[in-house]
């Protein structure tokens, strides 16, 4: 197995020194740096970016940091660190700006933490880059094919939003991280073939 990809390890590492933090200033880091809705008075434009690096719990860190260095790696190995770098915060992106539109259409005044939606997004190219790759469910253990893997998350990530269970969690963030790696993955394409 080859050793993590440098910027899958620094995006690691940042993840876990910010977690630190949070732990030693309870609150702090989420006031300025969380992704408050626009209706809140606390957002700010930094936030569109910084929320990926904050997380509501030790499960949450693990489940991201775990997608992050089981898809991550592979990809930056395949595209290049730049790249990569482009793909994960355009996911980053587009996952925090769907998920404004979403608190923002509801009303909310939660703030939304955690990097799953440039996660949901490495998901999606993995998919994609790789369809055919096997990959297994933590539970149950099932192996399937990577495309498969992923319609799947994403349909239930859709059902969940629609259908509100499991609020507290930012299902639309995480569809929005998908629709950023598949349009950035268009541009790309669409630009080579010019």
């Amino acid at each position: 197995m080859p050793p993590m990809a440098p910027l899958t390890r620094t995006l690691l590492l940042i993840n876990i020194a910010v977690f630190v933090g949070q732990l030693l200033l309870p609150g702090v880091l989420e006031q300025w740096f969380a992704l408050w809705p626009t209706g809140t008075g606390l957002f700010n434009p930094w936030q569109l970016v910084t929320y990926a690096f904050l997380h509501g719990g030790i499960a949450h860190i693990l489940f991201n940091m775990f997608g992050l260095i089981s898809f991550g790696s592979e990809l930056e190995y395949h595209w290049g660190s730049r790249r990569f770098a482009a793909f994960y915060f355009a996911s980053v992106l587009a996952a925090a700006f769907t998920q404004l539109l979403v608190t923002n259409a509801l009303g909310q005044g939660l703030p939304t933490v955690g990097a799953s939606g440039g996660i949901y997004g490495l998901l999606l190219g993995f998919a994609l880059m790789f369809p055919k790759r096997r990959v297994t469910l933590i539970f149950p253990p099932i192996p399937m094919p990577a495309w498969l893997f992923v319609l799947l998350f994403g349909c239930l990530e859709l059902y969940l939003g629609v259908s509100g269970t499991r609020s507290g969690i930012a299902h639309f963030a995480h569809l929005g991280g998908m629709i950023g790696g598949f349009l950035t993955l268009l541009y790309w394409r669409t630009s080579r073939s010019r």
